[in-house]
């Protein structure tokens, strides 16, 4: 960032290097701004001599070659030892500055919130920017949402798991205590497809293979979906990534929730195969089957659309509070833009629920408490049953 005051190419005044602003009284570069700071923070300029009798040119070859000189330059020109703050004065300083950046985001939002409501009328109708990030995030999703609307045709149901021949099934066994070996069995014991208290919690290996392998896809398709809304691709890289990584779990739960099925007590997963609750549990997900399967059922009485599907997906991917974000700032700012279309259409649809609004954003809680449960589990399965199982963009995503 180069201020607006200094012209372009300006030489510092120490050295004459490129400037980046006024820095202590005077206008200098950034390796002269900092190489001042230190020298008085640190009461360095007494251990300072020069070997060549206060005499050596300062430029941007040989600034560092005499200590002594380029101090005595930096007075010279204009730069002020009191304007030097020490660490008690600097974290005050940058505490009042991001205070000041809150306020004037706050201020920021009041003003968008006050213009999306004149541009919308009194009936909460999206004004047209609204309506173009709805139509965005809309596409977004249908291009990336496996089998659309026809999911219900084109489902196959998930009739046995594993095997089954001669051979029976083969499972793992994950144990419950602090031991983390795993069992391998060609004929399971009796009781094959409970959990067991005695004998740890059983995965069938088939059906944890077929979840993967449909998994696969699925992750990928919430990147497509990601790099189709407007602004993700101008967040920086890491940022990014830790969205992904952040919201995947929540988005493919919710993708499999919509999809659930009353008459048949199913899921479809990737808008292929329709799973009941144990066949689920048992391929891997456990007690985070119950989580999905009764969001499922939850999700049946506010008869969501494509485009509320495809908002909410919107909310989850850009939730400011990730761990790690450089730029938090912008993706809250992204967030924001989408609650605000978001609830306008919510408004416009007219749903006849009770509170329609706020229990819908209550669902952003449930998926949050899904994605961390499972990654719990996946921490625990990782542990005890082989790495071959997984597949590499299952690692990818999952893995800290």
């Amino acid at each position: 960032y180069i201020p607006s005051y200094l012209l372009e190419g300006q030489p510092c005044a120490v050295c004459g290097d490129k400037a980046t602003g006024y820095h202590y009284h005077c206008i200098t570069c950034e390796g002269c701004k900092g190489f001042f700071r230190r020298t008085i923070q640190k009461s360095l300029h007494v251990m300072y001599v020069c070997k060549f009798s206060e005499t050596c040119t300062v430029d941007r070859i040989n600034r560092n070659q005499c200590q002594e000189c380029r101090f005595k330059k930096c007075l010279a020109v204009g730069m002020v030892t009191d304007l030097v703050l020490d660490d008690r004065k600097r974290v005050a300083k940058r505490r009042l500055i991001e205070e000041n950046r809150e306020r004037r985001r706050q201020q920021q939002r009041l003003a968008q919130r006050e213009s999306s409501t004149m541009s919308g009328d009194a009936w909460g109708v999206p004004s047209p920017e609204e309506w173009a990030l709805i139509q965005n995030v809309t596409e977004a999703h249908t291009s990336s949402n496996a089998q659309g609307g026809d999911w219900r045709h084109k489902r196959k149901f998930l009739v046995q798991l594993g095997g089954g021949g001669r051979g029976g099934r083969i499972s793992w066994w994950l144990k419950p205590c602090a031991s983390r070996r795993v069992h391998a069995a060609a004929k399971p014991p009796d009781g094959v497809g409970r959990p067991s208290a005695q004998n740890g919690e059983m995965v069938d290996l088939a059906a944890f293979s077929l979840f993967t392998s449909i998994i696969t896809p699925a992750i990928t398709r919430v990147v497509d979906f990601a790099k189709k809304l407007t602004g993700f691709l101008e967040l920086p890289c890491e940022d990014q990534i830790i969205l992904l990584k952040g919201c995947c779990m929540e988005i493919m739960s919710l993708r499999a929730a919509v999809r659930y099925d009353a008459d048949s007590d199913t899921l479809t997963l990737n808008g292929e195969v329709a799973v009941r609750r144990q066949q689920l549990k048992h391929g891997g997900l456990g007690d985070i089957s119950d989580s999905i399967f009764e969001l499922g059922r939850s999700l049946v009485s506010f008869e969501l659309d494509d485009t509320e599907v495809a908002l909410l997906q919107a909310v989850l991917l850009v939730s400011s509070d990730r761990a790690g974000l450089s730029r938090p700032d912008k993706v809250d700012w992204m967030q924001e833009r989408y609650l605000l279309a978001f609830e306008r259409y919510v408004q416009r649809r007219k749903h006849s629920m009770p509170f329609f609004w706020p229990k819908l954003l209550m669902k952003v809680t449930d998926l949050r408490l899904i994605s961390v449960s499972h990654t719990d589990r996946f921490l625990k399965m990782k542990v005890e049953c082989p790495s071959e199982l997984f597949p590499p963009l299952f690692l990818e995503v999952f893995e800290d």
